[in-house]
């Protein structure tokens, strides 16, 4: 998978190389539609080629001018994605992570179908207390950041309560390694691992676990879709927001084929069984 930064430029590439496609269409030169527009020709290349990111008001004006005015809701999507695609976890983090907890909550609350993919770690939706400090304990001291580990537990447990609602559906796809890492340690995974065999009764979450053996894509991040509305990405320095309609379905597609290799039901409890077992080993 490309660096978060990397990502970016070429999401500002792909913007500007669909723009220039528009104007090519409309049989105009890059000067041509810089006089249109009121701007200098060279802000016309310096957007084709990535170099400088149009505003929303460009990007209507350039597909007004380039008869494109249906596409220009498309492109202002991709636009605001390439805005949000990329936050600096220091910089979110800077006070901690309560506040990242917290932030997080009206996404949660407007959405009604949750899909989630986790290759190494049991999801903040299912973690136990403990689970989840010994979790936030590690990421506060990896990153150096202001230990409020109690009260982003006690957040995150908030947030839990949006599978309450029988409104809500969960879809949870795990690889068997997420079951095997040991997260604070045999004692934590235990209670842990005995919570994931709970929750999965419920009638409104749905949860796979793709088997070591059975492993066929090929690796990836973790990655939560909201409804159709947005998939979040994290990785080791940012996180990576994706809400243009495209790809969205990409993500989405992507879960629909790791759906497809994940065991579930008494297969699924099989494998959380097994490693329960293995904590004694």
């Amino acid at each position: 998978m490309p660096s978060p930064s990397h990502a970016v430029a070429q999401a500002k590439q792909a913007l500007g190389v669909r723009l220039r496609e528009i104007r090519l269409v409309a049989g105009l030169t890059g000067q041509e539609l810089g006089e249109l527009a009121g701007w200098h020709s060279s802000k016309v290349s310096r957007i084709e080629h990535g170099r400088q990111t149009p505003s929303d008001n460009d990007i209507r004006t350039w597909c007004r001018h380039c008869g494109a005015g249906d596409q220009a809701g498309d492109l202002v999507a991709s636009l605001r994605t390439i805005d949000e695609m990329y936050v600096e976890w220091r910089r979110m983090q800077r006070t901690g992570l309560q506040r990242l907890q917290q932030a997080a909550v009206p996404l949660y609350e407007r959405t009604t179908s949750f899909r989630v993919y986790e290759p190494s770690l049991i999801p903040g939706l299912f973690q136990t207390a403990e689970y989840a400090l010994a979790l936030m304990r590690a990421v506060v001291a990896f990153r150096e950041i202001p230990d409020d580990t109690a009260q982003a537990v006690e957040a995150r447990l908030q947030r839990q309560k949006v599978l309450d609602s029988s409104g809500r559906r969960c879809v949870v796809i795990l690889e068997e390694a997420a079951l095997r890492n040991r997260v604070g340690g045999a004692e934590v995974m235990a209670g842990q691992l005995g919570r994931l065999l709970t929750v999965a009764t419920r009638p409104n979450i749905s949860l796979g676990i793709i088997p070591i053996r059975d492993r066929a894509m090929w690796p990836t991040n973790g990655f939560w879709i909201f409804d159709e509305e947005r998939v979040l990405v994290e990785t080791l320095s940012a996180e990576l927001t994706v809400t243009q309609p495209r790809e969205v379905a990409l993500y989405a597609k992507a879960f629909t084929e790791l759906a497809d290799l994940a065991s579930y039901g008494p297969a699924a409890r099989t494998l959380i069984a097994s490693a329960i077992t293995a904590l004694d080993r």
